[in-house]
């Protein structure tokens, strides 16, 4: 990937490829002329420029409505992969990131560091991993590194990322192991998680079950939270012919008997379905924030529009001042 882009070019690329305004990435933030020159600067809006927002709550127009607080947004680093790929690469993703606003991330692997080493230099920067993905363990003593990597980090969750199958007893044993681990998990301090994907609405397990419902009515919801990602619950909807996604999205939210601590805030492109930068898509956030809150809001787009970087400063600029 390129660095020492051009800002806010890239960004007004992106939104014309995505048929979008800069006023509708924004969602009526007063922004304008001062965020298209901290992203060109390469920065984005410093965290203090937030604390108003800290309790998620102001007004509007004489509308009390809810905005998300700055400290509960995150970022995936999967977003950055294609950025990370040296030990250079690494620290300069993770210092822009603090320059951009950023307090928490959301961990896939630790980049050829220990996890003290890695925590030691998000500390440095002002970021705590507050979270992670990590697949199911292989056995006893790689869940015992899992979780003690995870509680070094200062972390306060744990996902299972991904998994897939046909069979039905896959997703029984995966739903039963889960819970094991997370009885394990909360010893270590920790909340465990799982993220879904859009398979796991529409696979026929059968006699017409999902994967989704199997594992809702197997996991316990003392143990195991969710981790909702909203383009896959969005798709999912779609791909099971849902007269509106969006309420499909907030369906599934609310139907689980876990509880969902944490959003993966990801967009779709109108037209070609494809994931894309936050605010220039169909995903009606307000609308699924407005049903229902989180504990961390994480931007995420496995395939950034213009460059990984872009991505972030869009996507933390997005979240920042949104209203809903």
């Amino acid at each position: 990937m390129c660095f020492g882009f051009d800002g806010d070019r890239a960004v007004r690329d992106s939104l014309d490829q995505k048929g979008a305004s800069r006023r509708s990435l924004f969602r009526g933030a007063a922004v304008g002329a001062a965020g298209a020159a901290l992203l060109s600067t390469g920065l984005a809006a410093p965290a203090d420029a937030s604390s108003a927002r800290k309790h998620g709550n102001h007004g509007n127009h004489g509308k009390r409505k809810r905005s998300v607080p700055h400290d509960e947004i995150s970022i995936q680093l999967y977003t950055l992969r294609d950025a990370m790929t040296t030990s250079d690469g690494v620290d300069l993703v993770l210092g822009r990131l603090a320059q951009y606003g950023y307090e928490k991330v959301e961990l896939a692997g630790l980049y050829g560091r220990t996890a003290g080493a890695m925590a030691a230099q998000l500390k440095g920067l002002g970021i705590r991993a507050s979270s992670s993905h990590d697949g199911i363990s292989a056995d006893s003593a790689a869940l015992h590194t899992k979780l003690e990597n995870a509680r070094i980090l200062g972390q306060k969750y744990v996902n299972v990322p991904y998994l897939n199958s046909n069979s039905l007893s896959d997703w029984q044993s995966w739903a039963d192991q889960m819970n094991a681990e997370a009885a394990v998990a909360k010893r270590y301090g920790l909340r465990y998680g799982y993220h879904n994907h859009a398979h796991e609405f529409t696979i026929d397990l059968g006699g017409g079950l999902t994967p989704w419902e199997v594992l809702t009515s197997r996991l316990d919801p003392r143990l195991v939270h969710l981790e909702v990602d909203l383009y896959w619950a969005y798709t999912g909807g779609v791909n099971t012919g849902a007269a509106d996604p969006n309420r499909f999205a907030i369906e599934v939210i609310r139907e689980a008997p876990q509880r969902v601590r944490q959003f993966h805030v990801k967009d779709r492109d109108a037209t070609s379905g494809d994931m894309c930068d936050l605010g220039t898509g169909i995903v009606d956030f307000p609308r699924i924030f407005r049903a229902h809150q989180v504990e961390e809001y994480i931007v995420e787009n496995d395939t950034p529009d213009v460059t990984p970087l872009t991505t972030a400063a869009v996507g933390h600029l997005y979240l920042d001042h949104i209203e809903y």
